[in-house]
């Protein structure tokens, strides 16, 4: 009995052994057919592009894609085939990125960097500018492309001849290699981190973080000296969220608990269109809040603070790193104060009658967010002082610049104040000349 039970058992294995290896046959060869059609396929692209666009071959000959066998069709479809129907290749958004990189993506969609897109459309100032500057990407648009866009957005970026700016993931991962060596260089974020607006790239290469970098990359430093990258601080252990405490305008809705402090907060929100002149909340903060453009708890500013003290533990200790952002913190208080005294002496303009109320204005307030088209010279002044020289001055601090803050922060900020002043001054000399004309 057992030896035939023994010889049923071995009988059923070398079955089960055997459909395993038909099985595996099988699989093996699907996979074979499968990357035959790839292969085809990513031939019948290549023999056309290496003539076209050579340099999109070569880079995707060398990218981890090509290695793996990731072609042309994966990412951009199998409609186009011929010379005649190139409009109909797909734009690879993140929704194709995702189906292998997905918590890249997932990370990145609820970051900052992923509301750059629909940020855009919430600023009245964009609205003023060329369709070239905007879905054309040869202004604004060339760094607040980044975002998810509804299928009516692409096709209408298409239409416009402006597809390629549509993507998103290829903004630091650039096509057709899609490097993450190439994204995690500092140099990947230089494009859309510069400028008089927010010129962190500058402020960060000349910072000693910066200088170290630029060391090892050169290989001054030996690999493994400390050299902080962008990415080192603001993409800890990979995450692509990519948020920070207090952001690229420095406000949060959770105000400081000093009272003069609290009292400039209000104001400068006010100036934003986040706070009506009574203080309450406009739709344009739900917009804000909902665009994730400010901390609006307190718990998700300390959130952000402590994963960025936890980022500077990997060189300092947790107490220095602690007291060296506070410093920068107090900065935006006294760049706060010098703000929010430039707005009411604007706002007092409008309160006199002294300027008039603009048609697009909710109200007889100045509006930050004009930005470029201000209505008077005062407020054009206001707008260089917020978005110019205010960052300068606590952005140079968080970036450990000691050039940034002084001089062209603090130095600007009390100058554009003057200015404004100077403006508001002689604004109300020519009003008060006009009455008397009138009499």
């Amino acid at each position: 009995m057992y030896s035939f039970m023994k010889s049923r058992v071995i009988h059923v294995m070398t079955i089960a052994v055997l459909v395993l290896f038909a099985l595996a046959a099988n699989a093996s060869e699907e996979k074979k057919t499968t990357a035959t059609k790839a292969t085809q396929t990513s031939s019948t692209c290549i023999a056309c592009h290496a003539k076209l666009t050579p340099g999109v071959v070569a880079d995707w000959k060398a990218s981890q894609h090509s290695k793996k066998g990731i072609n042309c069709e994966v990412c951009h479809g199998a409609a186009h085939k011929t010379s005649t129907d190139a409009d109909k290749a797909a734009v690879a958004g993140p929704d194709v990125c995702k189906e292998c990189h997905e918590k890249q993506v997932t990370q990145f969609m609820g970051g900052k960097h992923a509301m750059a897109f629909p940020s855009g459309f919430a600023i009245p100032s964009f609205h003023n500018v060329s369709g070239e500057m905007l879905e054309g990407g040869k202004g604004c648009g060339g760094c607040h492309k980044f975002g998810p866009k509804n299928p009516e957005q692409t096709a209408l970026m298409k239409k416009g001849g402006s597809a390629e700016q549509s993507s998103t993931c290829d903004a630091c991962h650039t096509r057709h290699t899609f490097s993450k060596a190439e994204a995690s260089q500092p140099q990947a974020c230089m494009t859309c981190h510069q400028g008089p607006d927010h010129d962190t790239y500058q402020m960060y290469l000349s910072s000693k973080h910066g200088v170290r970098a630029m060391m090892k990359q050169a290989g001054v430093l030996p690999k493994g000296a400390s050299a902080p990258t962008c990415q080192t601080c603001h993409m800890s252990e990979g995450n692509h969220a990519v948020k920070t405490a207090w952001g690229l305008f420095g406000v949060r809705a959770p105000l400081s608990d000093d009272p003069k402090w609290q009292a400039d907060q209000v104001t400068i929100l006010q100036a934003l269109g986040a706070l009506d002149l009574s203080g309450k909340p406009t739709p344009l903060f739900d917009a804000l809040k909902s665009l994730d453009a400010f901390r609006s708890t307190k718990q998700d500013w300390q959130n952000e603070r402590d994963k960025m003290v936890k980022a500077c533990t990997q060189c300092h200790t947790a107490s220095y790193a602690k007291t060296e952002l506070e410093k920068s913190d107090r900065l935006i208080r006294e760049s706060d104060a010098l703000l929010a005294e430039g707005i009411r002496v604007v706002a007092d303009l409008y309160k006199d009658g002294v300027v008039e109320q603009p048609a697009g204005y909710s109200a007889a307030f100045p509006q930050l967010l004009t930005w470029k088209h201000a209505p008077n010279a005062a407020e054009d002044k206001l707008f260089t002082m917020f978005l110019h020289h205010r960052p300068n001055m606590f952005l140079g601090a968080f970036h450990n610049n000691p050039e940034y803050p002084i001089n062209f922060g603090l130095g600007n900020m009390q100058d554009d104040l003057n200015q404004i002043k100077n403006i508001a001054a002689e604004l109300r000399r020519e009003k008060g000349q006009q009455a008397q004309l009138r009499k």
